[in-house]
């Protein structure tokens, strides 16, 4: 079985990763992205995973451990194996901001799409990967970010009940820092 994390981009999968490690789970992770100022604690991903719609032979590798993959690459998922998916879900606006602060910071020009549409496209995006789980019959926890931040210790039980382990949870919580949630639904224009 591997475990997935999974959401859309800036939806808080690194987050989830930090918290399956810390609770015991292995991680396939290569260490290549480094931490910055857009994911202070790392991005826990794992190169091979851009390529999976070509090449599915690494997923050997993640037997056993969690591996995060954007939602807009699940489909791509090799049938050979078990999946348990953890989907992060968070607000879109939320989402959007923060993926305006990345790209001002890394200094690339301003997405020409406008909120209101990338919005409406991630919403249907969402719709049919939702769908897609529900069709291809993946075991799938949804974990929204902000109710893991307001109080996590029931969604991280919920995390060791879904993927029927017996994770460290006391070390799971002390990943959860509020400090890192800056791109604020009521802080938001």
């Amino acid at each position: 079985m591997i475990i997935v994390v999974s959401g859309l981009p800036r939806s808080g999968t690194s987050m989830m990763m930090r918290i399956l490690e810390k609770g015991g789970v292995s991680v396939l992770t290569d260490n290549i992205r480094k931490a910055d100022k857009d994911n202070l604690k790392g991005y826990y991903e794992f190169e091979k995973v851009k390529q999976l719609e070509e090449d599915t032979s690494w997923l050997n590798s993640a037997e056993d451990k969690a591996v995060k993959i954007i939602s807009a690459l699940l489909k791509h998922l090799s049938s050979e194996h078990k999946y348990k998916v953890i989907f992060m879900e968070r607000d879109i606006d939320e989402i959007l901001a923060s993926q305006k602060k990345m790209m001002e910071r890394r200094g690339k020009e301003e997405d020409k799409i406008p909120n209101e549409m990338m919005a409406r496209l991630f919403e249907k995006h969402l719709k049919e990967i939702k769908e897609w789980l529900s069709d291809n019959s993946i075991e799938t926890l949804y974990v929204n970010y902000n109710d893991v931040l307001d109080e996590p210790l029931p969604h991280l039980r919920k995390i060791n009940e879904f993927l029927s382990k017996d994770l460290d949870i006391e070390n799971m919580v002390g990943v959860v820092d509020p400090d890192l949630y800056r791109q604020r639904g009521d802080q938001l224009p």
